[in-house]
Formats: C-alpha cells, sequence, structure tokens
C-alpha cells in the first residue's frame, strides 16, 4: 500500500543562481613622471656644440657642501635671472621636491630683487663710490631682503647666484661677505656660483637653438 506523501515535509525548489559580477577595480593612474625628467629633457635641447653643459648641470644635484634646498634654490634664482622660459620650466619642475612653497617663492623673489638692485649698485659702483650718486641714499623699496621667509644665509646664496649672473661687483662682493657672516664656507660661495654659470650658460644656448617641436 502507497503511503501518503506529506507535503508539509517537502522542501520548494531552490531558486535559480545568478551570478554576481565582481566589481570592476578603478583605473590605476599612471605614475607620475620623476622630477629628474625635466632636466632630462632640458639635456636632450642642448645641442652637440654645447655637450659638455649636459654633465654640467649636475652640478644642482651633487652638490656637497650647500644642502638641496640651497643647491635648487640658487639653481631657480639663477633660472629666473638667466630669463628663458624652458630652462625655468625644468628648473622648476625638478626643485618641486626639493623646495617647499615658500622656498620656491624665496627664491623667485631673491632674483627679482636682484634684478632692482644689480642695476642700481652697478650703476652707483660704475660712477664711483665718491661720486655725488654715492653719496645719494637709494630710497628704494627691499624689504624681502630682511624678511625672505627661509633661512638667511640660504636666500644671500641665492641672491650671490643672480647677482654673479647679472654681473654686479658691488652685490657680489656684498652678498658674498654676508654669506661669510652667517656662517657660510668657501666652498658654499663656489658651488653656488657654479651653478649659476652652468644654468646661465644653458639659457644662452637654449635661447640660439629654436626648439623643433615648436
Amino acid at each position: 500500500m502507497n503511503t501518503p506523501t506529506n507535503l508539509s515535509t517537502i522542501s520548494p525548489p531552490a531558486a535559480p543562481t545568478t551570478a554576481v559580477a565582481a566589481p570592476i577595480a578603478a583605473p590605476v593612474a599612471a605614475p607620475v613622471a620623476a622630477p629628474v625628467a625635466a632636466i632630462e629633457r632640458l639635456k636632450r635641447r642642448i645641442p652637440d656644440h654645447a655637450r659638455d653643459l649636459r654633465i654640467n648641470l649636475g652640478v644642482i644635484a651633487a652638490a656637497t657642501a650647500l644642502s638641496p634646498q640651497q643647491a635648487w634654490g640658487a639653481a631657480l634664482a639663477a633660472a629666473v635671472t638667466a630669463r628663458n622660459p624652458e630652462l625655468l620650466a625644468a628648473i622648476q619642475d625638478a626643485a618641486a621636491t626639493q623646495l617647499s612653497p615658500e622656498a620656491q617663492t624665496a627664491a623667485r623673489a631673491a632674483a627679482s630683487i636682484m634684478g632692482m638692485n644689480n642695476i642700481y649698485y652697478r650703476f652707483v659702483h660704475m660712477m664711483g663710490d665718491d661720486s655725488e650718486y654715492g653719496q645719494m641714499p637709494a630710497r628704494l623699496r627691499m624689504q624681502i631682503i630682511g624678511k625672505p621667509g627661509v633661512d638667511p644665509l640660504d636666500f644671500e646664496l641665492w641672491c650671490l647666484a643672480a647677482s654673479a649672473i647679472t654681473g654686479c661687483e658691488k652685490c657680489v662682493r656684498a652678498h658674498e661677505a654676508s654669506v661669510r657672516e652667517r656662517h657660510g664656507t668657501a666652498e658654499h660661495v663656489h658651488e653656488t656660483v657654479r651653478i649659476a654659470a652652468v644654468v646661465h650658460a644653458v639659457a644662452v644656448t637654449l635661447d640660439a637653438t629654436p626648439d623643433p617641436l615648436r
């Protein structure tokens, strides 16, 4: 005899399984090029007749007496003074990881204030300190020198870099003396001027070498 089926014990059929798609991973951003890439691009723009400068650009990162901030600040101040936009953009990019925003502002300020002082004091020096011009007060605002927003030694080195490029003997001597008064060494001065010399030479070269991509 068949046993009646107890419907209450029969489990309902299982619902069909729906596959759940795995979440789509967000795209990973491409790594940002290292700041050194800016300098490498700059080196490729330097023609063969100036190939020594490709190697000499290494004096910025290879400076041993200067701190990275001092070296890259000198390079930035020199680039602003040298006035080549391509060079300035490359130095600014390369210096971004070594200089705080305050230091970048101070390096630019050093170049700006020296752009004024180098001209004025070079004129006074040419005319002679014993001339009537040498006895006149400058009456030019230059408060940034007293409150640069960075270590005064660093700021003096950056002023020295700009003054060396512009060629104001009076300013070069004054800022070299200020560096030494702040316990800077002959090596500090020497490396700063080497950086200024190379940066200026690269600017001169690029000014005479049009970019074929532009």
